[in-house]
């Protein structure tokens, strides 16, 4: 994403905010990176699930359902606004 489409947010493309727990190694290495770059943490972050969300894709969805977000064309079953039940909960449940 450019500087541009950065200054052009609209309501509907506003960035969301997503919460992640991880182990206080992983924290210091990012707090690190960004104190020494000038970076906040959240560009580390938003960098690492772009460049990561496609091998985890791959991954993780069936071909089809892969083909259709790929295409544009999936859309989630839960408007993306509805409230997450339990933000932090295993993900093996």
């Amino acid at each position: 994403m450019n500087w541009e489409q950065k200054v052009r947010r609209t309501a509907e493309n506003k960035l969301k905010v997503v919460a992640v727990r991880v182990e206080p190694a992983i924290e210091q290495r990012l707090r690190l990176l960004a104190e020494v770059t000038g970076h906040k943490q959240s560009f580390f972050l938003q960098q690492m699930i772009e460049r990561g969300i496609s091998a985890m894709e791959e991954t993780w969805l069936p071909p089809d359902m892969l083909e259709q977000v790929r295409g544009g064309a999936f859309q989630p079953r839960h408007p993306a606004n509805d409230a997450t039940p339990d933000l932090f909960g295993d993900p093996a449940d």
